[in-house]
């Protein structure tokens, strides 16, 4: 039976990973012959609260996928007026991507209204439940939103105890983190390395993404200045934009005597550029504080790239130990063992082979069923 979704949360024109996921995801539904919405903002954040420099992608928008543009996050009549737009709609099954309380108010009062047409199944799909920055009356709003949900799903079991703090009753389902599949093709080392001037002999390291407090990226510098890893003459490439103090990374890639092995690509990465800096590193490093789990990781999957994680949050259930990779304590120490490790006894072969196996399982399919479920579990 071909069922009529509704994904609420972010997508094209903005940017960033929770976007790409529920595109990816809403053609994977369309693809298997449902009927699938995308419902998106006309004001995401407000650019006082937003830390980088614009919230909207360059890139061209996805093909053959329906997105509306309905929810003002500032104002409430935009709640309510969006809210009787997807009641009448009548979709079965509506997900609601939730990842921080600033979206709590608009989407509870949207799900609330929603609830009166007494049709549509409603699910969070919930990346956070706590905040990696907290603020005030997170709990609250937390609080709200849920309560207005009939199950959840959830990517880690960090988030899984967090859930079950707020709503210990209501069905909630697992589904690993899918692959993101959506950067383009393998290319080769030597390719991706003219691409972005890169010498073809030299040893380099990734660290991707918006740069934020929590992702441990000063942990990171400071495990460069290992003499181990001055000894192989590694590299580190910062590919991603400062969304916390940027100087005081600067001052630490002087202080640590780092400036001649750290390349810094202080942008966001647009999409068309995302295979050229994975394919182009001998291994990806994420050496975060906290975490639930990462979109990061899953882009490395896609070209089985090998990882060098933390053991916080959901990190550990994506990368197993010794097979893709390793997991580390949040040190610098422990994480320059790790780096010097897997350079020392030369595994990014092995774990390349060993990802190209395990992250079949990493399935867009396999959650676009869940999905499809829901609706006979409500």
């Amino acid at each position: 039976m071909i069922q009529k979704i509704a994904i609420i949360g972010p997508a094209y024109p903005y940017r960033g990973g929770i976007a790409t996921f529920n595109e990816r995801l809403a053609l994977e539904l369309q693809n298997a012959g449902h009927h699938v919405d995308l419902i998106t903002f006309t004001l995401q954040y407000p650019e006082f609260i937003f830390p980088g420099k614009t919230q909207l992608s360059s890139d061209p928008p996805p093909q053959n996928i329906r997105i509306r543009k309905l929810i003002n996050t500032l104002n409430p009549l935009h709640w309510i007026k969006a809210g009787f737009e997807i009641k009448n709609a009548k979709y079965d099954v509506i997900i609601f991507r939730y990842w921080m309380p600033f979206f709590a108010l608009s989407f509870g009062t949207m799900a609330r209204i929603i609830r009166g047409n007494k049709q549509s199944a409603l699910y969070a799909l919930t990346d956070n439940v706590k905040p990696h920055e907290k603020r005030l009356g997170d709990n609250l709003l937390t609080s709200f939103f849920f309560s207005q949900m009939d199950g959840f799903i959830y990517m880690s079991n960090t988030v899984l105890q967090d859930l079950n703090k707020f709503e210990p009753t209501k069905p909630k389902w697992f589904h690993l983190h899918p692959v993101f599949d959506v950067f383009g093709s393998q290319k080769t080392k030597e390719e991706a390395r003219t691409n972005l001037k890169l010498s073809s002999k030299g040893k380099y390291i990734l660290f991707f993404g918006l740069i934020r407090e929590y992702k441990g990226l000063d942990i990171l510098l400071e495990a460069m200045a290992d003499e181990r890893l001055k000894s192989i003459e590694l590299n580190l490439i910062i590919a991603g934009e400062f969304y916390s103090n940027q100087e005081k990374y600067l001052k630490l890639i002087v202080d640590l005597a780092l400036t001649e092995r750290v390349i810094l690509k202080p942008f966001y990465i647009s999409d068309k550029d995302v295979a050229d800096y994975f394919c182009a590193v001998d291994a990806v490093v994420q050496p975060y504080k906290t975490a639930t789990q990462s979109g990061v990781t899953q882009i490395a999957y896609q070209f089985n790239k090998p990882m060098i994680v933390t053991n916080v949050g959901g990190l550990p259930e994506l990368v197993p130990d010794n097979e893709v990779g390793f997991v580390t304590e949040v040190s610098k120490d422990a994480i320059a063992d790790a780096i010097f490790k897997f350079y020392n006894l030369g595994l990014e072969e092995k774990f390349s082979n060993n990802i190209a196996e395990i992250k079949k399982k990493f399935s867009w399919s396999t959650l676009a069923q869940l999905i499809l479920r829901l609706k006979k579990n409500n």
